[in-house]
């Protein structure tokens, strides 16, 4: 994953990512807390997102707005839009942080490889400056054991 420092100042959106089920419970499930600036892609948040928890960086992915039921979205962007693939919603690489974290609590479903369907509710907590020497998109906190990405690894 590509880090970057950035100029002292700009804004960096602190995105609460948890480990979802299907349904959006969160309730004692595994989150990291991603300092990304304002400017980078939704593509860049689902790098960090996905690194965090330890995962490969290798399938298609998407952010909703309905937590529970992603398919019945009004508000989403998929990397099946970068593609060139069908999609009724935008893409995840042009898509700024900024732009869709527009306010201080709005949520959004961050779906990881449909196969899987890797769940995550993301809440941007708050924003704040740009620290000195620090590398973004950054873990700024880390709870919780993740799960292995493909189930127990066999002896």
């Amino acid at each position: 994953m590509r880090r970057e420092k950035v100029g002292s100042g700009e804004n960096i959106y602190r995105i609460k990512a948890t480990l979802s089920d299907f349904f959006g419970r969160v309730k004692g499930r595994p989150y990291r807390i991603i300092g990304i600036p304002g400017d980078y892609t939704l593509y860049r948040l689902a790098e960090g997102i996905v690194n965090s928890f330890g995962f490969d960086f290798d399938h298609n992915f998407g952010f909703y707005d309905n937590l529970e039921r992603w398919s019945h979205s009004r508000e989403g962007y998929e990397l099946f839009s970068d593609l060139g693939e069908e999609s009724e919603f935008q893409g995840v690489k042009k898509t700024k942080v900024r732009r869709v974290f527009d306010r201080v609590g709005k949520r959004m479903l961050f779906l990881f490889d449909y196969g899987d369907e890797w769940h995550f509710v993301t809440e941007l907590e708050g924003i704040g400056s740009a620290e000195e020497g620090v590398r973004y998109p950054a873990v700024l906190e880390s709870i919780g054991e993740a799960p292995p990405q493909y189930g127990e690894e066999e002896e």
